[in-house]
């Protein structure tokens, strides 16, 4: 980045595909808004993002010519995709005072192609590890023991759910993490840095993502990519648990995560009888721990309505409220519910 801010004369940044900061080069000239906050907060925000997408640099194969917008606070830049192999691997970004012409631009043109080059093999370096995830979070013991992956413990795994309508660029997160795209999204990070990997990989597809705990030896990261991906369950369906959320959080609703459709059927049968309204009263009024008045106030409600549903819902389905056997049962009985309706679509 140095080389090519020096031979150009002009600040530069490289960006991955998400316009997420890689690095960035020493300061020439004037900065403007964009760029403070692409070193600062290492991300541009969407309106400035939808402001260069509109030159169509996501497609070209040459450096693109960007005015500036002072209602952005976007100065004067030159955008040049890193593309090798007919694939854009990032973004090269070039303040321009004037004086980047079309001779300069091309002087550096080796830079820029060592550069793509170098993103392309980080890349295919992580998607090379990346295939040996499968086999080390296998549940056979046989896969697992071929599996060509190094990884020093403790480690963390994480299931992301994917996206059909954006693209996260594995390959820039932190070295040590390992990768391998999929429904759903397979990685495996040191411990300490599982929460921030886990929300990096979550924002960039616009999704939801399951934790699970951490092993000392890597040899049990199968199981904890087992438990990641039941919290994954948990966090698409449970609002109070999105969109990250962590296996050892989930408290009895890793019972839940555990179990299959035919079981949960079982579980939610209890219930069936309740519509939709008499249903979310009695469960709000559950996970509130019976407290009548948080309750009603949850719901919107005056509290004599609150007894009155409680009361209907109690002889639809034939359970006391006030019993703590029937209580439990109702209570996991709709938890069940909310996964079989929201799996079954």
């Amino acid at each position: 980045m140095d080389e090519i801010a020096a031979r150009l004369g002009a600040s530069a940044t490289l960006e991955d595909r998400s316009f997420r900061l890689l690095a960035y080069g020493a300061q020439h000239g004037d900065i403007d808004t964009v760029r403070q906050e692409s070193i600062l907060r290492r991300r541009a925000s969407g309106e400035v993002r939808d402001y260069f997408e509109r030159y169509g640099i996501a497609r070209a194969e040459g450096p693109v010519r960007i005015p500036a917008d002072a209602a952005l606070g976007v100065l004067a830049r030159v955008c040049w995709p890193l593309r090798h192999g007919e694939v854009t691997y990032g973004y090269l970004w070039l303040l321009d005072s004037g004086a980047l012409t079309d001779e300069r631009l091309a002087a550096a043109a080796p830079l820029v192609a060592r550069a793509a080059g170098a993103l392309a093999q980080e890349a295919r370096s992580r998607d090379d590890l990346g295939r040996g995830l499968l086999a080390l979070f296998s549940a056979d013991p046989e896969e697992r023991a071929g599996a060509a992956v190094e990884a020093a413990g403790p480690v963390t795994a994480i299931a992301v759910r994917e996206s059909q309508e954006r693209v996260a660029a594995l390959w820039t997160l932190p070295r040590g993490v390992l990768a391998r795209r999929g429904s759903p999204v397979a990685l495996l990070a040191p411990a300490h840095l599982a929460g921030e990997v886990a929300q990096t990989v979550r924002s960039a597809y616009g999704t939801a993502a399951g934790v699970g705990a951490p092993r000392a030896d890597p040899a049990d990261a199968w199981l904890s990519w087992r438990e990641a991906r039941q919290a994954l369950r948990i966090a698409e369906h449970f609002p109070r648990y999105a969109p990250v959320a962590r296996w050892e959080d989930l408290g009895v609703h890793r019972l839940l995560a555990r179990l299959g459709l035919p079981d949960l059927r079982e579980l939610a049968a209890g219930t069936a009888a309740l519509d939709d309204e008499l249903a979310q009263t009695v469960e709000v009024y559950l996970d509130l721990g019976g407290h009548a008045q948080k309750a009603a106030a949850e719901l919107g409600i005056h509290r004599q309505t609150l007894y009155y549903r409680l009361g209907k819902a109690e002889r639809l389905i034939g359970q006391d409220l006030s019993d703590g056997d029937d209580r439990l049962a109702v209570h996991l009985g709709l938890k069940a519910a909310r996964l079989c309706r929201q799996e079954g679509r």
